[in-house]
């Protein structure tokens, strides 16, 4: 591949053998396929087993999923049969952030077709269509299509979006191209998936079921030690329940001391930077935090989820830090709450917002082995998550790549303009 120096409706980077090709041609996206209507169903359409109905959610990151499925009697009428590489499409949703997602459906299907919330493109050119899919042109056209209020797509304008596309070879090298990295990023997704279905299991192996005193699997230094004991977490570590410091003083906020908020507990398992920060001031007015403290979400939608500090912060009320106390780890008091988030949020009940009280949050029961055995867990645990760890910046860097690639695989139109 070369980066030629003429600008215009060309890419940044091309292929060699497509160099003297001239630039490419703005054209109306029905001018590579057609839309494939969606099916309208009723309840009593629906079986157990049949004719598969693709809906939004089956669309999972760029890719068919089959996690989720409804299926309708197959001589159902109306229903419009799915073919490998039609491109499935989101449309119309309750959720604005869905519409225009897509994916390409693959060979080795089963029988299937699409809801009416769904449609089909089906183009001779489906691979490099799907590509397009996947630009900042396609994206803006999708958002401009929506407006404040409307949270669907007309299939009249769809087919009016526009593109810049080249001749029919370069669009199947382009294709070939992206669609090697999106094996890529397939690969690699389904290599962290699977790492964290196996810490899954493994906790569960680790960590004794419910109503028993020993787990399923120790380690053979620990085979023939005590029973595990459960103890209330307020007796195994303080709980520190955060403050938010006022936010009409601008002078707490925009320093450099971590200020941790549910938003910033997501699937990692440490807190490394916060969207919001404290000054020396706004931190003298709130609860200090040790680094290496447990947090645990106890009120609000997220409720359960839990993470480590690596560095000392605060946190707003939402959320309680647990400071372990002597002989007992930071790293297994993390691991056992994560392993029992569920059943502790359901603590809760149900309320419009939930809630777990420090006081109720304090009796919470694990049950706790010898200190050694806590860091020898804690240990083996800490080891898949930092292969996770590397697997999922691997993937992260896999996907940079890709949207790097194509910034340069196609023309910019407002590049074209100028």
């Amino acid at each position: 591949m070369s980066e030629p120096t003429k600008k215009g409706l060309v890419p940044v980077l091309r292929f060699p053998e497509f160099r003297d090709q001239g630039e490419w041609k703005e054209i109306k996206l029905g001018q590579l396929g057609n839309l494939v209507q969606g099916l309208t169903y009723s309840p009593d359409d629906i079986r157990e087993n049949g004719l598969l109905v693709l809906r939004s959610s089956n669309v999972q990151n760029g890719e068919i999923r089959l996690e989720d499925n409804v299926y309708v009697t197959p001589n159902v009428k109306g229903a419009n049969l799915s073919k490998p590489n039609d491109i499935l499409i989101c449309v119309r949703n309750g959720s604005k952030a869905l519409i225009g997602k897509n994916a390409l459906i693959p060979e080795g299907m089963p029988l299937s077709t699409h809801g009416a919330f769904m449609t089909v493109f089906r183009s001779p050119s489906a691979e490099f269509v799907f590509q397009l899919f996947q630009t900042s042109a396609y994206q803006s056209q999708v958002d401009g299509d929506l407006g404040a209020t409307i949270n669907s797509i007309n299939g009249s304008n769809f087919v009016k979006y526009k593109f810049y596309v080249p001749k029919s070879a370069e669009q199947q090298k382009i294709a070939d191209c992206l669609s090697s990295v999106d094996e890529l990023v397939t690969a690699q997704t389904q290599k962290v998936e699977a790492l964290k279905a196996h810490k899954k299991g493994l906790m569960q192996q680790l960590f004794p079921a419910e109503g028993e005193t020993v787990p399923k699997l120790r380690f053979p230094e620990f085979r023939d030690a005590r029973e595990w004991e459960p103890k209330p977490l307020g007796k195994v570590a303080e709980i520190i329940t955060g403050n938010t410091p006022s936010t009409f003083d601008s002078d707490n906020y925009g320093g450099k001391k971590l200020f941790v908020s549910p938003a910033d507990i997501s699937d990692g398992r440490y807190i490394t930077h916060t969207k919001t920060t404290l000054s020396e001031q706004g931190f003298s007015k709130t609860r200090y935090i040790p680094e290496d403290s447990v947090l645990f979400v106890c009120i609000g939608s997220t409720i359960g989820k839990v993470a480590q500090n690596k560095f000392e912060c605060a946190t707003n009320q939402q959320i309680n830090a647990l400071v372990p106390l002597k002989n007992y780890s930071s790293g297994f008091i993390y691991f056992s709450l994560d392993n029992d988030a569920s059943k502790i949020a359901s603590l809760a009940g149900r309320q419009a917002v939930p809630i777990i009280n420090k006081s109720l949050f304090s009796s919470v029961l694990v049950s706790f082995p010898s200190t050694d055995e806590q860091q020898k867990i804690a240990a083996c645990l800490t080891s898949i998550d930092d292969l996770i760890t590397t697997q999922t910046q691997k993937l992260s860097a896999l996907k940079d790549h890709k949207k790097g690639l194509m910034q340069q695989l196609f023309p910019s139109s407002d590049e074209a303009e100028a």
